[in-house]
C-alpha cells in the first residue's frame, strides 16, 4: 500500500469508526421498550425520515447503475428517481394516515386489520425474504465489488467488513440508530457525489468544451432529454417507464416495511408527512450527481472505459479524486451499503418479532422482544453474508432482482390501495388476489423468459416471446390483480368484518404540507419542461 492508499484507508476507516460510535452513543440513554427499539419511541423528526427515507433508497447498486445509465443513454433514466417525488406524495397524503391512525408496527399488521391474517402471513413471507435476499445480499455484494475494484480488497473480506460495522449499531441500537446514522450517511452521500461532479466539470476544458452547448454537443444532445429515448434498443416506451414504475414506486414508497418503517416511527402524522416530502424533494438531487457525472465520464473517458460501462464509477473516482477526496466519495459509498443493508436488518428484525414470535406467543414482554429481534438480525445477517459472494456467478443476478419486484408489487399494490380507498372489498378478494396476482404474474414471466414462442427469448421485450417488457408486465399485472379483487369482492358471499375506526374521518389539513406538496409538484414540472 503506497502513502496515497494509506490517505485514503485511513479516512474510510475514521468513517467506519466515527458511523459505529454514532449509531451506538444515539441510544445509549434511550429507554429500552420495545416500541423504542423497533420504532425509536415514535419520537422520529421530519428530517430524520426525510434524510432517512433517501439513504434506505440509495445503494451501491445505485450509484454505480445510475452513473453507468448516464454514460450509456443520458439522463433518461433519471425519471426513475424523479417519478420518486410523485410516490411520495401518494405516501404522504393517502397511506400515512392510515398507517399512524391504525397504530401498526409492520405493514402484514396493517393487512390483517383491513382483512384477515392470511393475506398479513402472505406479506409477511415476502416481506422477509425480500429483505435478506434483495436489500442486504445485494447491496452488500455491489460495495465489496467497487472496494475491489478501487482497492484490491478482496469481496468476501470487503463484505464481512461492511456487515460487522453496519450490524453492530444496527443488533444493537434497533431504529433509532438507523435514521440516525443514516442522517449522517445522507450528508455523506451528498457531498461525495456532488465532489466528483464538480471535478469532472472542472476537467473539462482540458479537452475543449468550455459551455452547456459544447457538452451537448460532445455527447449528443440527447443525453439531456429526460423523456428521449430509443424504444426500439431499450425495448420500452416513455409510457411504459411511467405506469410501470408508478406500480413498483407505490411498492417500494408506500407498502414496503424497510422504507416505511422509519414513517412508523414518527412523532407525529405532521412529521411523517414533512418528512416524506422531504425526501421528495432529495429524490431530485441524483440525476444531477449521479446520473450527470455519467454523462461527463462519456465526455472525458469514452475511449478507457470503452464497452466495460460497469467501471464508469470506478473510473471517475480514480481518475478525478486526489489523496482523501477519494477516501471522502469512498465513504460514500459505503454510506450506500450500510444505510440499505442497516434499513433491511431493522425491518427484517420486526417483521420476525411481530408477525412471527408475536403471532405463536403473544403478549411477550418488551425484554423479550428486543432480544429475539437482536438474534434474528444477527442471523439474517450472517445469511446475507454467505449468500452474496454467489451473487457474482449468477451474472445479470441485478437486473433480475430488479425485475421480480414485477411479479409480486402488482397485486401487494392492489391490496393496499383497494383496500384503502374502498370498504367493499373482502379479505377472500385481498388473499386470492396476493396469492392469484403473484401466481399470474409467475405465469407471464417465465413464459417471456424461458418459453419463446418462436426463437430465443430477451427478457427486456422478445418479439420471439409475448413480447412483453417488464415495465409493461408490471402494470398489466397490476390491472388483472385489480379486476381479480374487484370480481372476488362483488361475488364473495362472506360478510367482511372491517377493524372498528378503520375508516375516519379526515383531519384538518396543514397548509405547510399543503403549499410544501405544490412546490414539488411545480417544482417537477419545470425540470420536465427543461429537459423536455
Amino acid at each position: 500500500m503506497d502513502s496515497t492508499d494509506f490517505w485514503d484507508v485511513l479516512i474510510i476507516a475514521g468513517y467506519l469508526l466515527g458511523i459505529v460510535l454514532i449509531g451506538l452513543l444515539s441510544v445509549r440513554k434511550k429507554n429500552r421498550s420495545s416500541e423504542g427499539y423497533f420504532l425509536a419511541g415514535k419520537s422520529l423528526s421530519w428530517a430524520v425520515i426525510g434524510a432517512s427515507l433517501f439513504a434506505s433508497n440509495i445503494s451501491t447498486v445505485h450509484l454505480v447503475g445510475l452513473a453507468e445509465s448516464g454514460f450509456t443513454d443520458g439522463i433518461v433514466w433519471g425519471n426513475f428517481e424523479w417519478f420518486s417525488g410523485i410516490e411520495l406524495l401518494i405516501l404522504a397524503f393517502v397511506f400515512i394516515p392510515f398507517y399512524l391512525r391504525t397504530k401498526i408496527t409492520t405493514l402484514p399488521q396493517f393487512l390483517e386489520k383491513r382483512y384477515d391474517s392470511r393475506s398479513r402471513i402472505l406479506l409477511a413471507i415476502f416481506s422477509i425474504l425480500a429483505a435478506l435476499f434483495m436489500h442486504i445480499g445485494v447491496s452488500l455484494y455491489a460495495g465489496a465489488v467497487v472496494f475491489e475494484n478501487v482497492f484490491g480488497v478482496s469481496i468476501p473480506l470487503s463484505i464481512v467488513i461492511i456487515a460487522l460495522a453496519t450490524g453492530i449499531y444496527t443488533i444493537v441500537g434497533g431504529l433509532t440508530s438507523v435514521v440516525i446514522t443514516e442522517t449522517v450517511q445522507t450528508v455523506i452521500l451528498i457531498a461525495g457525489s456532488l465532489t466528483i461532479t464538480v471535478l469532472a466539470i472542472y476537467r473539462l476544458p482540458e479537452i475543449g468544451i468550455t459551455s452547456y452547448a459544447e457538452l451537448k454537443t460532445a455527447v449528443d444532445p440527447d443525453r439531456f432529454k429526460i423523456v428521449s429515448f430509443d424504444a426500439a434498443k431499450k425495448g420500452f416506451t416513455f409510457a411504459d417507464m411511467l405506469f410501470g414504475h408508478l406500480i413498483l414506486g407505490i411498492w417500494y414508497w408506500c407498502t414496503d416495511q424497510t422504507i416505511v418503517q422509519r414513517v412508523l416511527g414518527a412523532r407525529s402524522e405532521k412529521q411523517a408527512k414533512l418528512g416524506a416530502l422531504f425526501a421528495g424533494f432529495l429524490k431530485i438531487l441524483p440525476v444531477f450527481i449521479m446520473v450527470v457525472p455519467g454523462i461527463l465520464a462519456f465526455a472525458l473517458f469514452r475511449q478507457e472505459i470503452g464497452t466495460d460501462t460497469k467501471s464508469v464509477l470506478p473510473m471517475m473516482i480514480n481518475q478525478l479524486m486526489p489523496v482523501g477526496l477519494k477516501g471522502l466519495m469512498l465513504a460514500a459509498l459505503l454510506a450506500a451499503v450500510m444505510s440499505s443493508v442497516a434499513a433491511a436488518i431493522n425491518s427484517c428484525s420486526t417483521l420476525i418479532v411481530y408477525d412471527v414470535f408475536d403471532k405463536l406467543k403473544p403478549n411477550l414482554a418488551d425484554v423479550q422482544k428486543i432480544y429475539i429481534g437482536r438474534i434474528t438480525g444477527v442471523l439474517v445477517l450472517i445469511l446475507a453474508v454467505i449468500w452474496s459472494p454467489f451473487l457474482g456467478s449468477l451474472g445479470t443476478i441485478f437486473e433480475l432482482i430488479n425485475q421480480m419486484f414485477s411479479i409480486f408489487a402488482p397485486s401487494i399494490v392492489a391490496v393496499f390501495l383497494l383496500g384503502i380507498l374502498s370498504s367493499r372489498g373482502t379479505a377472500n378478494a385481498a388473499f386470492f388476489t396476493l396469492l392469484g396476482g403473484s401466481l399470474f404474474a409467475v405465469a407471464v414471466f417465465l413464459v417471456e423468459k424461458y418459453i419463446p414462442i418462436g426463437g430465443i427469448s430477451n427478457y427486456i421485450s422478445s418479439t420471439e416471446g409475448l413480447g412483453i417488457n417488464w415495465l409493461k408486465q408490471t402494470y398489466l399485472n397490476f390491472i388483472f390483480s385489480v379486476l381479480l379483487y374487484a370480481v372476488i369482492s362483488i361475488f364473495d358471499k362472506q360478510k367482511q368484518v372491517i377493524f372498528p375506526g378503520f375508516y375516519l374521518k379526515v383531519r384538518s389539513p396543514s397548509s405547510l404540507v399543503n403549499w410544501l406538496s405544490v412546490a414539488l409538484l411545480l417544482t417537477m414540472l419545470i425540470l420536465y419542461w427543461t429537459f423536455y
